[in-house]
């Protein structure tokens, strides 16, 4: 079968250095922070006007060094299946299960990765996501048929667009994978008829309709929905690998919307080369064939199904589509599109309209990442060490869930929140919970962003822990955040990744609080070392956590995070002198706290706190085995310290310590007070939760001398720079070093370079 392939590339406004190598995007480590503005999908207004990028704004912009990974700050990069050609014009809405009709052109944007078809009853016995998918279970069954070239993912709508013009109207379909053009099918049902019609080429499916187009490869065939018969002339299909689109032309002589409202419904399958017709799931898939019919005698053919606007806040947002696949009936998914719109060029972000655009409470957004290291899915790729994690969503384009409070926003913006999710749950995990929205709505209001981590076990590790960044940038675009109000949080896994990320990122972070989350990756019952090794473990960097106060809620009877762990972890925490909060609940197990969903308590603690971003005392431990330099993600500083460097990777694992105070802040230590303890209960859906508390806090600095001077004492590193300005010290200031070996001190921007042997 021969295809239509074109292919265009439209550069993004950027310097960040980026290479599109065999395997898929990869990420170069030189990166530069300007942002220039480029049209926004927050373009809310009613006419076609740009919104400028609010990255400006709402990430860090001060002297450096900047606090976070280098990831965070990169311009966006080149997507091609958010571009357009020809004569789509119109920026992607980028949230999910919404409408809006922008210069000329309607858009409906699906749902990433939520192609798991009908609802057999029963899943495929051979089904990788059996195992490793304990709360992100999808609600269909459909499984892929082996073959690589399906890539798991073949049939996932992104995005749908109409467009009027004066002799044909314009369809264009993006999907999320596309390897083989000749594979996939989409049939999109026009027009109403009093009763639902059977949908061509054996799809097992039905919805009113007046016409069916069904496109697979470079064929496009428009049937009339009553009778079967081929109208012609048939509409012309081309086909953009790189974009991973279909567009399609229907010619008015055979369709013609007029300035008329016309219902529209879609869904998307595999299509039978051989025979002509969709191709059918079986029970269980094969080189060729699909699987997960279950129980199903007339198993519907597709996977994805277009305009849902009301699925239930579920892991995959499939509920709704598995079960009307199930019954062979999608006639409650469709929209009207208004082609007197499009004649006229309406810019309708349909605000508060059911099928329109959403501007606060919780949502999916998609993100543009620069990374693709394959096309689709790889349930099998497990993220289990210290590196080596792909994940198991491969593809550029990333989903993620985000809440937007339901509060005026104030001049300096909205504080953020870090919600990161559970081993074996994915970027839903809190969309419409309590938890999720205590965070939001508390005082001035937090936008709380939960990215997919690439899928539901990739413990906040490499290609994991950079969709963390690329999605909290992605946000900063679109979002007029407060960067001095930020705070961080996580569940079980997410709670690792909380005690990872704010010990690694310090100065990035207001406060941090975890519920149940192990202190490593994996299990760690000391003394023995943890499952994920001891380079995974934050009880080694809880130096770096002097600036942060943090609370731990744990269960004593813990079945999967050891007790033991997360006691050793407030004990240091306390003998080191920190803020803290430990809160034991003695009558639940792993999982209790989240079916319980009350977080009132924790959303106060968090409350509107701000990073310190200047502290006279900084304490930071490197830990260079978990970087990942191909990423920009580097733990290389913190506050006003940068380019730390280890002097042996073979000593006490390859980490290296510092403890630096300057006095030019004229300020001493805050004095601790001491443990403390107490007790409480917390309130929700299972009645009342009791715990036992222990804390610690501090009273106020005290005054002292204003010195030109910096103390440093470092363990196992060989080389670090000192930023003046940032600790309020002068080129000359005098330093008092404590070192155990070899060190070089660069003093930034004063060309003084400091050695000891």
């Amino acid at each position: 079968m021969a295809f239509k392939f074109t292919s265009r590339r439209s550069l993004l406004a950027s310097t960040a250095s980026l290479s599109l190598a065999a395997a898929g995007l990869t990420f170069a480590a030189t990166l530069d922070p300007l942002l220039e503005p480029l049209e926004s999908d927050t373009d809310l207004g009613g006419e076609d006007t740009a919104v400028v990028d609010h990255s400006a704004h709402s990430l860090y912009h001060g002297p450096a060094p900047r606090p976070g990974p280098d990831i965070l700050y990169a311009a966006p990069p080149h997507a091609p299946q958010l571009e357009n050609s020809g004569v789509w014009k119109a920026q992607p809405i980028l949230i999910s299960g919404a409408s809006a009709y922008r210069k000329g052109e309607f858009l409906y944007q699906d749902f990433l990765y939520d192609d798991h078809g009908a609802n057999g009853g029963a899943k495929d016995p051979n089904d990788p996501r059996l195992t490793g998918h304990s709360s992100s279970g999808a609600n269909g069954t459909y499984t892929y048929p082996i073959d690589a070239v399906y890539a798991g993912n073949a049939a996932d709508f992104v995005e749908l667009r109409f467009k009027a013009g004066s002799r044909q109207t314009h369809l264009r379909v993006t999907v999320n994978t596309l390897l083989d053009p000749g594979n996939v099918a989409f049939t999109a049902a026009l027009g109403s008829s009093a009763l639902p019609r059977e949908f061509p080429f054996g799809a097992n499916v039905r919805a009113p309709a007046d016409l069916f187009l069904t496109v697979h490869g470079d064929t496009a065939i428009l049937t009339d929905a009553a009778t079967g018969t081929v109208i012609e002339p048939a509409p012309t299909v081309s086909v953009d690998l790189e974009r991973r689109q279909f567009e399609v032309a229907i010619p008015h002589d055979s369709w013609n919307p007029g300035d008329g409202a016309v219902r529209v419904a879609a869904g998307i399958g595999l299509w039978d080369q051989a025979n002509g017709r969709y191709l059918l799931p079986s029970l269980s898939a094969s080189e060729s064939q699909p699987g997960g019919a279950g129980y199903l005698t007339s198993p519907a053919a597709f996977f994805n199904v277009a305009f849902r606007y009301d699925e239930a806040f579920e892991p995959w947002r499939d509920a709704a589509q598995g079960e009307a696949l199930a019954n062979n009936d999608i006639s409650g998914f469709y929209t009207v599109v208004d082609f007197a719109k499009l004649e006229s060029r309406v810019t309708d972000q349909m605000l508060g309209q059911p099928h329109g655009t959403p501007q606060s409470g919780p949502m999916n957004r998609i993100l543009a990442s620069r990374f693709e290291t394959k096309q689709g899915v790889d349930w099998t790729s497990e993220c289990g060490e210290a590196s080596g994690c792909l994940g198991m969503l491969r593809g550029q384009l990333q989903p993620y869930a985000v809440y937007v409070p339901n509060k005026p926003l104030p001049d300096e913006g909205y504080g953020l929140t870090l919600l990161l999710h559970s081993l074996g749950a994915n970027y839903n995990q809190y969309l419409g919970s309590r938890n999720q929205r205590q965070f939001g709505e508390r005082g001035r209001g937090h936008v709380v962003i939960t990215p997919a981590g690439r899928g539901p076990d990739g413990w906040y590790v490499e290609h994991a822990a950079a969709d963390t960044f690329e999605v909290w940038a992605d946000v900063a675009r679109h979002y007029k955040l407060d960067p001095g109000m930020t705070s961080i949080t996580g569940y079980s896994m997410g709670g690792h990744g909380t005690f990872k990320f704010a010990t690694r990122y310090p100065d990035l972070f207001a406060k941090a609080f975890t519920t149940v989350g192990p202190p490593a990756l994996g299990i760690w019952a000391p003394p023995a070392e943890p499952t994920g090794g001891d380079s995974t473990n934050t009880y080694n960097l809880l130096e770096g956590l002097r600036n942060v106060p943090i609370m731990m809620w744990v269960q004593a009877a813990d079945e999967l995070v050891p007790y033991t762990g997360t006691r050793e972890q407030a004990m240091k925490l306390d003998r080191l002198g920190y803020r803290y909060r430990f809160d034991t609940f003695e009558t639940g197990e792993h999982l209790t706290l989240a079916i319980h969903d009350q977080y009132a308590p924790a959303a106060e603690f968090l409350g509107d706190a701000r990073v310190n971003r200047e502290p006279h005392h900084v304490s930071y431990v490197v830990n260079p085995a978990v970087d990942f330099p191909a990423a920009g993600l580097q733990g290389d500083h913190a506050y006003w310290l940068s380019d730390i460097t280890v002097r042996d990777m073979t000593e006490n694992s390859g980490r290296g310590s510092i403890d630096a105070i300057s006095h030019a802040f004229g300020q001493t230590d805050a004095p601790a007070s001491g443990t403390q303890t107490g007790a409480g209960a917390i309130e929700g859906d299972l009645g009342l939760q009791v715990y036992t508390s222990e804390y610690q806090t501090w009273g106020l600095s005290g005054v002292a001398p204003t010195v030109n001077r910096l103390d440093l004492t470092t363990r196992n590193i060989a080389a670090l720079t000192v930023h003046p300005g940032r600790a309020r010290l002068s080129c000359d200031a005098a330093v008092h070093v404590d070192t155990d070996g070899p060190l070089t001190i660069t003093i930034a921007g004063c060309n003084r370079t400091i050695t000891f042997q």
